[in-house]
């Protein structure tokens, strides 16, 4: 098995601190191999997670702490989590409509399989796109589109993962498209956040899976 990466902490700007103390964010920079089609142990591992995964566990899913934790930085963030799901309760519903976690190639699988054991989300930036250390402030006028309506900027004061040159994702939420992995990408910066009450070693944990399967595959 491949050696665990450093996982570097982010920095969170003073003002986000203050508002939302405990509130962190974790990334290491890696190979990230890029398949429109899934490999086989991918799929293995997808069809593995879709029969642990079953009707009872979406419904106590909210009782857990990792999902909980998410719940409550949705909220703090102004967002309804029964509606606007996080990421994992949104991955296990999806799951119980389509009846099983479905491939989507690489290295998307990778990042599903790590956010569906840890209930942690992991996001890929080209490595390229990247200008210095990752970390969380809020959002300027006009710098960034809405991710829930493209055709408008994100308004001024929401929380968004930045690098030391603009915001590169609304927080909780997939990187904007110039920053994401695309086929010609070569390495990338994984990055995930860690809520409030969440062990950072659970976060890390996640990093870890990713680049454990990506080194696989």
């Amino acid at each position: 098995m491949p050696a665990a990466p450093r996982a570097d902490s982010g920095w969170i700007a003073p003002d986000v601190a203050e508002e939302l103390p405990g509130l962190g964010l974790a990334s290491f920079e890696g190979p990230c191999p890029v398949a429109a089609r899934s490999p086989r142990w991918a799929k293995d591992h997808l069809r593995q997670l879709s029969t642990a995964i079953d009707g009872r566990d979406v419904l106590h899913m909210h009782q857990m702490t990792v999902p909980a934790a998410f719940r409550a930085l949705f909220r703090a963030l102004g967002r309804d989590p029964d509606h606007d799901r996080s990421p994992y309760e949104a991955a296990c519903i999806e799951r119980l409509a389509r009846g099983g976690f479905r491939p989507g190639g690489l290295p998307d699988d990778a990042l599903l399989i790590a956010l569906v054991e840890t209930g942690v989300p992991v996001w890929a930036l080209d490595a390229d796109a990247v200008d210095g250390t990752l970390g969380i402030r809020c959002s300027l006028s006009g710098e960034i589109p809405d991710p829930t309506d493209p055709g408008r900027p994100l308004p001024p004061g929401r929380l968004v993962v930045a690098d030391e040159r603009r915001a590169l994702a609304d927080l909780c939420r997939p990187p904007r498209a110039e920053v994401a992995v695309g086929r010609r990408t070569e390495r990338a910066v994984f990055f995930a956040i860690r809520p409030p009450g969440v062990a950072a070693i659970t976060v890390d944990e996640a990093l870890w899976s990713c680049h454990a399967l990506l080194a696989a595959g």
